[in-house]
């Protein structure tokens, strides 16, 4: 995103590239030019893409105002003004939620919907292991194992048919994640949380708008948990949200997220408070947020329409797989991914057609790696408490799991994906993307030999 153009250099940019043209015409140069266009800019050629892509997060004047008039009247915390509530109605109306309740971030929006679930202590939780590494850490906060169903290689989202196998009798809930804006399957998933009696609670953190047979996610289970950090599709920095159908669930995550005050019909063991922390939302991130709605629904449509172009241009590019979504589902994007076989690039590795595109002007990177290998879930496993809580032969096949995760493995060795702003781009941009991948596939053994 560094590399982008604003609207004036881009017209300069254009222009000069329009004046090399005429250049070439009139010198009798076009086979030439062709030659260098079509030959792949990794080894020398002209890139397909020499623009740059809409940056992220942007930044409209007119919300300036509201924005001041907090910060000015020096009621900035929750308990001194009305707009995080004024925010929290207006969310839950988008989703179509009964209730919501915003926090500091998504990652506390996990943590408070995990100690109302009851996830406590010794506990385990289900979740998927394609995703980013808040989701774990809200898990080992509460010093519960998060125990890992494999990934669907075609949706990347969590297979319900490896969850069951993970249920002991210390499961108490699902955790599935919506990773990159794409809606998990989720009618087997609360059959089998409903056999069980576990809870469900959502990682929608990057998933506003995304939607699962007609309903938005984040009121498919019991709880549901958004992002609205910095990079999300509804920015503010910092924040996140909470939202529930159910009444008394957001009445115990109010008061949870509040220090233990009452709220509701939720008074606690005690006369005032009962446990909790502080995970506030801010009255000016609620101001910056609410002047955002327009803005998210528009671009949704935007990257849902490029997304969708992409996909059916794409899926004609042997080694190159679009993501399956559910049934009567629709995905917002926050990255939009592909699996990619190198096979069908005589043997380019994924680094190297990565590198390759990033050269053409495309801005592809990887997607996430076999987290669970790095170290963090070692320090926790090997910590006091977690020894305490579990059984030296509970942690040791807790550890050996994650050889079994075969599909997570196949996806985070196949996966790429680029950032949601590009898809924010002009159509004439997304077919310099299908222009570059088809240009690397044509071109696929030269680069491979050249990398060997």
């Amino acid at each position: 995103m560094k590399n982008y153009l604003t609207r004036r250099g881009f017209i300069r940019h254009a222009a000069a590239g329009s004046a090399a043209l005429t250049w070439l015409s009139s010198n009798q140069a076009p086979s030439v030019f062709a030659a260098e266009a079509d030959k792949p800019a990794l080894l020398g050629g002209t890139p397909v893409h020499t623009g740059g892509w809409p940056p992220w997060p942007t930044w409209r004047q007119s919300w300036e105002a509201a924005v001041l008039d907090v910060l000015r009247s020096g009621h900035w915390f929750r308990g001194a003004g009305e707009h995080v509530a004024e925010f929290e109605t207006a969310y839950a109306k988008l989703l179509g939620a009964k209730r919501c309740l915003a926090t500091a971030s998504g990652t506390t929006a996990l943590l408070v919907s995990l100690h109302v679930m009851g996830v406590d202590a010794g506990d385990e939780v289900i979740v998927s292991p394609f995703t980013f590494i808040a989701t774990y850490n809200a898990v080992l906060i509460n010093k519960a194992l998060p125990v890992f169903a494999d990934t669907d290689p075609a949706t990347l989202t969590m297979d319900p048919a490896s969850i069951e196998s993970r249920i002991t009798d210390r499961t108490r809930a699902i955790l599935p994640v919506h990773i990159y804006g794409m809606p998990c399957d989720m009618d087997p998933i609360n059959d089998i949380a409903r056999r069980h009696q576990l809870a469900v609670i959502e990682d929608a953190c990057q998933a506003w708008l995304a939607e699962y047979k007609g309903k938005k996610c984040g009121v498919l289970g019991d709880l549901g948990c958004f992002s609205f950090q910095n990079s999300k599709h509804l920015p503010a920095g910092e924040g996140g949200a909470v939202t529930s159908n159910s009444d008394d669930l957001l009445d115990r995550c109010n008061s949870f997220h509040n220090c233990g005050r009452a709220c509701g019909n939720f008074k606690g063991d005690r006369p005032y408070f009962t446990r909790g922390s502080n995970y506030r939302m801010q009255q000016f991130q609620a101001v910056i947020l609410m002047q955002q709605f327009d803005k998210l629904v528009r671009e949704t449509e935007v990257r849902r329409e490029n997304a969708d172009y992409l996909t059916a241009q794409l899926r004609q590019i042997p080694g190159i797989q679009p993501v399956r979504l559910p049934e009567n589902s629709r995905a917002v994007w926050h990255l939009y991914p592909l699996r990619y076989d190198a096979q069908q690039f005589h043997g380019l590795s994924r680094g190297k057609f990565i590198q390759a595109l990033n050269a053409e002007g495309i801005p592809f990177g990887g997607g996430y790696e076999e987290q669970y290998y790095d170290g963090l879930l070692d320090e926790a496993i090997n910590s006091r408490g977690f020894k305490r809580l579990f059984s030296p032969d509970r942690l040791k096949a807790y550890r050996d799991s994650f050889h079994e995760l075969k599909g997570n493995r196949q996806v985070c060795d196949t996966t790429v994906a680029m950032y949601q702003s590009v898809l924010l781009a002009d159509r004439g941009d997304m077919d310099h993307i299908v222009e570059a991948i088809q240009k690397i596939h044509k071109h696929s053994a030269d680069l491979a030999k050249a990398a060997s």
